[in-house]
């Protein structure tokens, strides 16, 4: 007999847009949260399962002292090069896949939010989720948060934003917004709440019959 599946949501949102801070919410109110971000990050630490396979894609150069990915080094050439872009994500996201597949299946029965920041660019995971939740914000609400956060430069802000997917395309695939321009944390998590209240009748009624909503 299979286990009954919980609700799938993707979560998505720019540099900067609080989307961390909704997967939290989230999770403090029962779901369970793959964060592909940090699967990937896991991957390419020390001894992680990608760290020979980016190794021998990209030189030595791009791994640091302590034998894990060298993430500003990684960082560069992405930037500068598509190509690498392309060749690094053709090693990870298969291994992301599967490790995706594993903390789902664990979280059996239980609404499961999956933390994919590219996912507006993926038709992948549009058809593997149920609903997608999109957290947005200005740009300069983005370039702000993340200069007092990381102390980066609003130059490099910008050029991570320029690499990420347009406000109107992460729109566009989903089926809510939070427009968190200007939101307490009191207002964000009333925001969450009610969206979950909205949504819950229909999967209710989608786990009864079987059906995926539309």
């Amino acid at each position: 007999m299979q286990t009954p599946r919980g609700a799938h949501i993707g979560l998505t949102g720019g540099i900067g847009s609080g989307k961390s801070t909704v997967a939290r919410l989230l999770v403090e109110r029962g779901a369970a949260l793959i964060d592909t971000d940090a699967i990937a990050r896991s991957l390419a630490l020390p001894g992680g399962a990608a760290i020979e396979a980016i190794r021998e894609a990209f030189g030595s150069d791009v791994i640091d002292s302590s034998g894990g990915l060298d993430r500003a080094r990684m960082r560069e050439l992405v930037f500068a090069d598509a190509q690498a872009k392309g060749r690094l994500e053709a090693i990870l996201h298969p291994m992301i896949g599967l490790e995706c597949n594993r903390q789902a299946l664990a979280a059996s029965g239980r609404t499961t939010v999956f933390d994919v920041p590219l996912l507006a660019e993926s038709t992948h995971w549009r058809t593997r989720v149920d609903r997608v939740l999109v957290v947005d914000c200005s740009n300069e609400t983005q370039v702000v948060r993340v200069m007092s956060r990381s102390g980066w430069t609003r130059e490099a802000v910008l050029a991570v934003i320029a690499q990420q997917a347009s406000r109107e395309r992460r729109r566009a695939c989903a089926d809510a917004v939070i427009h968190n321009d200007g939101l307490t944390l009191d207002e964000l998590a009333q925001h969450v709440d009610m969206l979950l209240a909205q949504w819950a009748p229909v999967e209710q009624s989608r786990r009864s019959s079987g059906a995926r909503p539309t």
